[in-house]
């Protein structure tokens, strides 16, 4: 008989043991809940909700590299727009010297000091094409690490740079250019004869600086490479706003998509704080409940007896 006793005793501290401690967790689990505002604690709570929440959360991670990546687009495009607002004014600047002396009727000393503005025009373009992007790399380069165009010993101003300005990912297989090379828009044809701004510039600061035999031809000659040189700079700022103008909806459209991530990480994952506080306190009243009938039952001089 006193085996029984014991046998009992023992089975019932034991099962008494198990019901408290896992109306203990729970309590613990709701507590949590509460405190992190999350339904899963892990992920065997729910292997199909935690997987759903793990995909949510590797799509949120990606939408912030693209994000990282349409700011530095959207960051070296605006330059690229300011710069060939830049070229432009210089290529206005250049116009109207072409102009003047292409009337031939201006005096040897006012063409050399159009001749010496023109030298320092060249010299602003060069450092003009030799801008750096947000990273502090050639901005007309490509992907080269130093300067977009160097001078021969000539003084002649040669690209050094890549052939593509490369392209930055912006999610969903979306991608845009993040800049344009020194060439797409400083080199052009005319009668289908290939030329470049740097080199119709220092041509015409030649010319007028006594270099050339009939100024006022080359300076007519230059007049039509600058409109297709303004033409070009003008056309590549078109480009630009466009690439812009993509970024901006790209960006529109993540900011959407992670709204919708937002929500259905919510639903899915979300304690319901109403409903997580009701069933709270049904478990402590459980637990409140049974510690005291334990405390009542244990007391038994049943559960005192000894062999």
């Amino acid at each position: 008989m006193t085996t029984i006793f014991n046998n009992s005793t023992s089975a019932f501290y034991e099962r008494s043991n198990q019901s408290l401690s896992s109306l203990r967790k729970e309590a613990e689990k709701l507590q949590s809940q509460l405190s992190s505002g999350a339904r899963l604690t892990r992920s065997s709570d729910d292997p199909i909700a935690a997987s759903k929440l793990r995909t949510l959360a590797r799509a949120e991670s990606l939408s912030k590299i693209d994000d990282t990546n349409a700011i530095r687009a959207s960051s070296d495009l605006q330059l690229t727009d300011t710069a060939l607002g830049s070229f432009a004014d210089y290529i206005s600047r250049v116009r109207e010297i072409a102009i003047a002396a292409g009337t031939g009727t201006l005096t040897d000393t006012q063409r050399l000091g159009y001749g010496a503005e023109l030298e320092q025009l060249h010299g602003n373009l060069v450092s003009l094409a030799n801008t750096r992007d947000s990273a502090g790399h050639s901005l007309f380069g490509g992907a080269t690490a130093g300067n977009a165009y160097t001078l021969d010993g000539a003084g002649n101003a040669v690209y050094a740079g890549t052939s593509s300005a490369g392209d930055l990912e912006l999610g969903d297989g979306q991608s845009v250019a993040r800049g344009l090379t020194g060439p797409e828009f400083l080199n052009f044809s005319v009668g289908g004869t290939p030329t470049d701004l740097l080199a119709v510039v220092k041509d015409l600061g030649n010319a007028l600086s006594g270099l050339s035999g009939d100024p006022a031809a080359t300076a007519l000659g230059a007049r039509e490479a600058l409109n297709t040189a303004l033409d070009t700079v003008t056309t590549s700022q078109t480009i630009v706003g466009s690439r812009l103008a993509w970024i901006d909806m790209t960006s529109d459209r993540r900011v959407n998509l992670g709204e919708l991530r937002a929500n259905e990480q919510k639903e899915v994952g979300a304690a319901d704080e109403a409903e997580t506080i009701i069933r709270m306190q049904q478990v402590l009243t459980a637990l409140e409940a049974s510690q005291a009938s334990f405390a009542k039952l244990s007391a038994l001089s049943l559960f005192n007896a000894v062999s």
